[in-house]
């Protein structure tokens, strides 16, 4: 089975083509600046080389058309015809409390999922594009939606549950939805089949440290907390989100700079975290630099960064009654080797023994970065959300 997967943001589109049955990944690219000058499509050939082809690409069905035909194309294309592709699978931002596991789409999917557009305005709208166009495009091809927030639909309610009026909750659905749960649920799987242990019977924290970031605790195999909540704001401090912050600062910033709401959410979410408080850049290995440069304030940013990551490990093993296996996944997780290492040696009192020597060549592999003495293992996994949802794509098809 071939299975086409489908990431779209509000001005790009990430996809991948899989054989299901070798597991290869035949293609893969990135569409960018969808409905901006300069569009293009690039992706990579066999040899590594990059291939970039520019175009005007007003909305995302022109993408998909343009990703469809670059699929079949006689000199990149690796089928000869959308026949070939069995089934269509993809990244849906937020489900809501209506869907707690991934969904073969229908109508009535369509549906259900439009009525989540208001938990998530800037996500949700372009991953049905996605879907609406691949319906135009392809016809009744199968396709399938993977939810970010599925995973975490197992939390119970004290950790869903936020200490504002109920009638909230029951009128707008105000409630921990948490994020990431496709490579929280990869990663945490993935980690026990490397350990050869079983997946219903451990305390997991998985950390995904990316740009974005966030922790789960993980319990018999289903995720019973999250640091995402409501929306990706919430939880770690981020490469520009602001993380945890005392809701009564926002109102008293929207009072004293005289701002409404579009403008705090564009504060939080696109002007605070490492870029914020360092004032540098919200990349690490720009930040890095200016740190080894003498930069105090992304001095600050960083040891910002890293101790919110720490209290929140402390906070899921509380939760967790201990843990079994600490998983570190994400760009900054599965490369920063400094930073694993300075948050095991601060966790030391977990009983975490990290060996530094092998940790330190670890750059975005799988590897056990914990000494065999350790209480809880740690562990290098490198996330795949991309095969996550066409490994669903396939099961609920075929189902």
């Amino acid at each position: 089975m071939k299975v086409l997967v489908l990431n779209c943001g509000s001005s790009s589109i990430k996809y991948k083509l899989f054989n299901m049955e070798s597991k290869d990944v035949l293609a893969q690219g990135v569409v960018e600046k969808i409905g901006l000058k300069g569009s293009f499509l690039k992706f990579p050939l066999a040899n590594g080389d990059k291939v970039v082809l520019e175009g005007e690409i007003l909305e995302h069905q022109a993408g998909i058309e343009y990703i469809l035909g670059v699929l079949t194309s006689e000199k990149y294309g690796c089928i000869s015809s959308l026949s070939e592709i069995d089934a269509v699978g993809h990244r849906v931002v937020h489900g809501g409390e209506e869907f707690n596991s991934s969904v073969y789409i229908t109508d009535e999917v369509i549906k259900k999922m439009e009525e989540c557009i208001e938990l998530a305005p800037l996500h949700n709208p372009p991953n049905l594009a996605g879907i609406y166009a691949v319906k135009e495009l392809m016809g009744d091809i199968p396709q399938v939606g993977v939810f970010d927030t599925a995973f975490h639909q197992t939390m119970p309610p004290k950790a869903y549950m936020y200490g504002l009026p109920y009638s909230l909750y029951k009128k707008y659905a105000i409630r921990r939805y948490g994020f990431h749960g496709t490579s929280h649920r990869y990663v945490s799987k993935k980690g026990c089949e490397i350990l050869g242990v079983p997946y219903e019977d451990q305390r997991i924290i998985t950390a995904h440290i990316g740009n974005g970031g966030s922790l789960a605790a993980i319990k018999d195999g289903v995720s019973v907390d999250t640091s995402m909540g409501m929306t990706p704001v919430e939880g770690l401090l981020m490469g520009t989100r602001c993380g945890d912050v005392d809701a009564g600062i926002v109102s008293f910033i929207m009072e004293k700079e005289n701002i409404g709401t579009q403008a705090i959410s564009t504060l939080v979410n696109k002007h605070s975290g490492l870029l914020g408080v360092s004032g540098v850049s919200s990349d690490m290995r720009e930040l890095r630099a200016a740190i080894e440069a003498g930069n105090e304030r992304a001095q600050l940013a960083y040891d910002m960064f890293v101790h919110r990551i720490k209290k929140y490990i402390g906070a899921y093993a509380a939760v967790l009654g201990g843990a079994d296996i600490l998983m570190f996944t994400g760009g900054i997780g599965e490369n920063a080797f400094y930073l694993r290492e300075q948050l095991c040696k601060e966790l030391a009192f977990l009983g975490i023994e990290i060996d530094a020597e092998k940790n330190s060549k670890i750059f975005g592999e799988e590897a056990i970065i914990s000494t065999p003495d350790s209480k809880i293992t740690v562990m290098v996994v490198p996330t795949d959300e991309e095969y996550m949802i066409a490994s669903d794509t396939m099961e609920i098809v075929q189902k």
